[in-house]
């Protein structure tokens, strides 16, 4: 009988437990809940009306004279009292009771809960891959991964149909103006030379195409390549624009909420933080930068000659570290942008008071009790930017590196009978987050871990020609897509959407503090 763990496998295993617990105790422990109902984030409530007309001397006494019949019923108009009322809102800590009427609060627990189990799963893999280095079984992580970035890119695309669905059309505009500049800047970025950025983009397709004429070329067919270099540019350009678009107005939220908790806070290292956080997409930019990462920190040059300070994989290594260290940071900062953006509450309230004229109780409540209302839609602005950074670099990390001294993927894999010992099956993704890696160590154990699969016993010769089709047409994927292919895209997307956070959280900086009328 074949070996129960060649069956399930220690991958499918984490996988099922984590979906146990993300259905069993994540309704009861949630890392989402936890951090708006820890106690730090507290909200401001809105006066009722009989407070207001205290405030504004007009206690009601019988039946309000405004009021009309019309039909034989009561018509009530509406109380106003004056914008300069001495109005002052009480603030209440936001608990678990609180956070059932907000609006996207659903959305926004399934993908914090959701990313964290994704996460443990990928270190759990990591781990994992680090001991047996599993050669033909697929990295569960990876697909782990790939479902945070379709669950963060869903919800963006939820809450930027909402602008376009604005009456007004404002944000309807914004949103397709900065679409079509991203797609600009695209098409400019992705014709710079690569001796500038150094995202590998055009080794990666060019071994795509090779990789794909001699897979066609094995089935008998003759094809020039997939797809034309411009077209993929062309491609990856739209995807860039519609990342954009969805980046934009979280990008305008986070320049008004780094203001204003700027202006709230007077501690001088929570002011570096927060100057830090706001920076942390130009430096993540500025990385794959080739003059200035290679040439300065890699080779600076000391006098007449270039001393280099590390190796270019230890450099690669470094900057996926410093990736994920601004996700912390990022993540850290939370609670001072989310209390930043529920004091726009009394921020209202004091700016009403400086205008002249009277406005509805209704209009004043609407305006305090919609800041809480959206506090889950802004906290979705602020972490699914933050999800996708975190898991493109993860990706990145598992996809796009290929251990040194391992044989480079080609097509003789298909002329092997058993392609699980074949001397070019290649191990995607098994670059370490240490700075120092074994590639030999790796290498013999992979050989090891493809032997040693290779002979499991098979109860059955149909079961076993199955298995050997299945594993041909995965080694021919491999041989197609490439970790030069996903290194190439996932650097690119990983710089793009640095790039598209900072490029609007400028914007918004520069608009919020001089064009917005004080």
């Amino acid at each position: 009988m074949m070996d129960a763990q060649g069956v399930i496998g220690v991958q499918l295993v984490v996988t099922m437990v984590m979906a146990s617990l993300l259905q069993k105790i994540i309704p009861h422990y949630s890392l989402a809940r936890w951090l708006l109902c820890n106690g730090s984030l507290y909200w401001y409530q809105h006066p009722t009306e009989a407070e207001l007309r205290i405030l504004a001397g007009k206690q009601l006494k019988g039946k309000n004279k405004k009021d009309r019949k019309y039909n034989g019923h009561i018509e009530h108009k509406p109380l106003t009292i004056p914008k300069d009322i001495d109005l002052h809102l009480e603030t209440k800590s936001v608990t678990e009771v609180d956070t059932l009427a907000l609006h996207y609060f659903p959305e926004y627990q399934w993908l914090v809960d959701f990313t964290v189990a994704a996460s443990v799963v990928y270190l759990v893999t990591e781990a994992y891959y680090s001991v047996m280095i599993p050669s033909q079984e697929m990295n569960i992580g990876v697909v782990w991964c790939m479902l945070v970035l379709a669950f963060a890119v869903k919800v963006l695309f939820s809450l930027t149909t909402h602008y376009f669905k604005a009456e007004d059309g404002g944000e309807r505009s914004l949103c397709v103006t900065f679409g079509f500049f991203f797609f600009v800047k695209a098409m400019a970025i992705l014709i710079v030379t690569e001796n500038y950025l150094e995202f590998g983009l055009e080794t990666g397709f060019s071994n795509f195409s090779e990789s794909a004429v001699q897979f066609l070329e094995k089935q008998g067919m003759e094809s020039k390549g997939p797809v034309s270099q411009l077209t993929f540019k062309l491609l990856l350009a739209v995807l860039c624009s519609l990342i954009g678009a969805f980046l934009t107005f979280p990008g305008l939220r986070l320049a008004q909420m780094h203001l204003d908790a700027l202006s709230q806070t007077t501690e001088r290292l929570t002011q570096l933080l927060l100057h830090i956080n706001f920076l942390a997409p130009l430096l993540m930019v500025l990385l794959w930068v080739k003059p200035i990462a290679k040439d300065y920190i890699l080779n600076p040059t000391l006098g007449t000659e270039s001393v280099p300070l590390m190796t270019e994989d230890t450099f690669d290594t470094i900057r996926l570290w410093i990736i994920i260290l601004f996700c912390a940071l990022r993540l850290a900062m939370l609670r001072h942008h989310l209390q930043a953006y529920l004091n726009l509450a009394q921020k209202s309230v004091d700016q009403m008071k400086k205008e002249a004229g009277r406005i509805s109780t209704m209009e004043l409540q609407k305006m305090v009790a919609q800041v809480f209302y959206y506090l889950c839609v802004i906290a979705l602005q602020y972490m699914a930017p933050l999800v996708m950074l975190l898991h493109t670099t993860l990706l990145l990390k598992t996809l796009g590196y290929e251990p040194e001294g391992v044989p480079k993927l080609n097509s003789t894999i298909f002329s092997s009978m058993d392609p699980l010992v074949s001397k070019d099956t290649v191990l995607t993704g098994n670059h370490s987050w240490g700075i120092y890696t074994d590639s030999n160590s790796s290498v013999d154990a992979a050989h090891g871990s493809s032997s040693a699969y290779s002979d499991l016993p098979c109860p059955n010769e149909k079961i076993k020609a199955t298995v050997t089709q299945i594993t041909m047409a995965l080694g021919g994927l491999k041989n197609i897509f490439t970790p030069l292919l996903f290194r190439g895209l996932l650097s690119f997307l990983t710089w793009w959407i640095a790039a598209c956070l900072f490029s609007t959280s400028l914007f918004g900086l520069f608009y919020h503090q001089y064009l917005t009328v004080a």
